[in-house]
């Protein structure tokens, strides 16, 4: 028996920190929603626990059985091994939760094999604090420090996106400690369209002094007929919405041309 997987690639619609904690973490307010592209997990029942990565970022995981894929299988009880293979499409350290992303993968293989203990959720958030999110894998609000989830019907699925990291990782820890600590206010109220438009990413102008390549993404998208244009999580992934497929596969041609060392997926949102 071989199921195979695939690790949607995790975007914030939008991202409001709203204060520091004690315990080190923030607390947001976010608007998840997940590509319908991202990583590959292929697995087949074996005696024991393999993980093999291959794809484009298989060398960014220096040791794989100290990925999040190990890590997950560990959390769940099952009667015999899993043999993983991840195909690594999606950059590491880029805000979309590419590791979340294929924690929870492995959450739903398992669930399709044996079932998910009913403490499912809090094993995923042991993993991290989006990986909840990731295991289901549709649009919802992230409160507290993001696994309070509220899920909400989209009115954006299926619309077109295109997503464009310049190559650069960006660490999370030190974007969240360049935040100002200013509170610019909770997320919208409204249908998911209007969350993601009249929202923000408080993240973008701490990831831009990090990292300068953030904003000629962002520029660079905003050139083009996109509908909305937002940096993801804590960067250095950026994305653009598009109402019109021919318009995103245009936007990514012209791209592509300007910016060839730019890594960049098209697909559209769940």
């Amino acid at each position: 028996m071989t199921i195979t997987e695939t690790a949607h690639a995790k975007i914030n619609l939008a991202l409001h920190v709203r204060g520091r904690r004690d315990d080190g973490y923030h607390e947001l307010e976010t608007l998840f929603a997940f590509v319908d592209a991202g990583d590959l997990l292929t697995a087949r029942v074996t005696e024991q626990d393999i993980v093999e990565t291959i794809g484009e970022f298989a060398d960014c995981l220096d040791d794989p059985f100290d990925n999040l894929v190990a890590r997950a299988l560990c959390m769940l009880p099952r009667p015999e091994g899993l043999a993983i293979t991840l195909e690594k499409n999606l950059p590491v350290a880029a805000g979309l939760g590419g590791g979340s992303a294929d924690a929870g993968a492995v959450f739903r293989i398992v669930g399709q094999m044996h079932g998910l203990p009913e403490d499912w959720r809090e094993r995923a958030a042991r993993l991290g604090a989006d990986v909840p999110a990731c295991v289901e894998s549709r649009t919802c609000i992230g409160r507290g420090t993001g696994i309070e989830l509220e899920p909400v019907e989209s009115d954006l699925a299926g619309m077109p996106i295109l997503l464009v990291n310049p190559r650069i990782p960006m660490a999370t820890g030190p974007v969240f400690a360049a935040w100002d600590g200013q509170d610019r206010g909770s997320l919208p109220e409204g249908t998911v369209r209007e969350m993601a438009r009249e929202g923000r990413n408080d993240l973008e102008p701490p990831a831009v002094s990090l990292c300068p390549p953030v904003a000629d993404v962002l520029d660079a998208l905003r050139g083009t007929s996109a509908w909305l244009v937002r940096m993801s999580g804590s960067g250095a992934t950026c994305f653009a919405l598009y109402e019109r497929h021919d318009a995103m596969r245009e936007a990514a041609e012209g791209l592509v041309s300007r910016h060839p060392g730019w890594w960049q997926m098209q697909g559209k949102l769940r």
